[in-house]
């Protein structure tokens, strides 16, 4: 499953599993892209279904619910829906 690249400055291994037409997912990406960390990202829901079931696998190691947005810091750390203030220090 490939992840888009988002550059910035590098501060580990972030992901983000997010859905195209998610609101809450939108602002989590909006608000990586302000703090100007790279990541990366995919949406869930575009993905082949294969890789769509290889995608809710990894989801759901860190988010046993497999909601989104799921952003999962140096594959350790999971912050599960649009916590600005938890993601926010999680990435200081």
């Amino acid at each position: 499953m490939d992840m888009e690249l988002v550059k910035g400055r590098h501060i580990g291994d972030i992901r983000l599993y997010a859905l195209s037409t998610c609101g809450w997912c939108a602002k989590t990406k909006e608000l990586l892209n302000t703090l100007g960390i790279e990541y990366r990202y995919v949406f869930v829901d575009t993905l082949p279904h294969r890789e769509m079931e290889e995608a809710l696998r990894e989801v759901e190691k860190h988010n046993p619910a497999g909601s989104f947005p799921t952003l999962v810091i140096n594959g350790e750390k999971a912050i599960v829906g649009f916590r600005e203030a938890e993601i926010r220090e999680a990435l200081k």
